[in-house]
């Protein structure tokens, strides 16, 4: 079914455009949500002004998604994470923490935007992909590295009995 689009929708069009979609998906979403229409001579000329604008935002958008690029291209960051003895993460690192530690540096980046195809589960450093749009990405260094116990940054000394029952542990998972 053809439509002419009355607003923006991700992944389908902007606002002027004539897409094809399922009867469902126009019967059941667009049309009573009011995104899109029939798509008339009349109609089209109406949402002329309201594409131009668009097309405005879009490239104005677009030039800001660039220049982040262009400055997230030299950023590294350090993710501080509980890891054994082997460097093997109690959790992991995903795209969330990734998207924090660029916050704290000043960075707004949607989670979605992180190119992580697994999520990172060493103590390691890792060149990490993010496709801010069609043909914008930027590759940031991410430092994963182990975060220190309370016990340890107090005491140097001797481990605490919590700790040597934990180390304990790990022994005897070993043989």
């Amino acid at each position: 079914m053809k439509l002419l689009l009355c607003k923006n929708v991700d992944h389908l069009g902007i606002v002027g455009d004539v897409v094809d979609v399922s009867a469902g998906y126009a019967r059941n979403y667009l049309l009573p949500q009011h995104i899109a229409t029939e798509p008339t001579e009349a109609n089209t000329r109406k949402l002329a002004e309201a594409r131009r604008i668009a097309e405005e935002e879009i490239a104005h958008a677009r030039k800001q998604l660039e220049a982040l690029a262009a400055q997230l291209n030299d950023v590294e960051v350090t993710i501080r994470a509980r890891a054994n003895e082997d460097g093997v993460l109690y959790g992991s690192v995903g795209r969330r923490e990734i998207t924090d530690a660029l916050a704290e540096e000043g960075y707004i980046i949607k989670p979605d935007h992180v190119a992580l195809t697994e999520p990172i589960r060493r103590l390691d450093n890792v060149v990490v992909e993010l496709h801010l749009a069609p043909e914008i990405s930027a590759a940031v260094k991410v430092w994963v590295v182990r975060e220190k116990p309370v016990e340890e940054s107090d005491d140097d000394e001797a481990p605490s009995e919590a700790g040597m029952e934990a180390g304990s542990h790990d022994h005897h998972n070993d043989e």
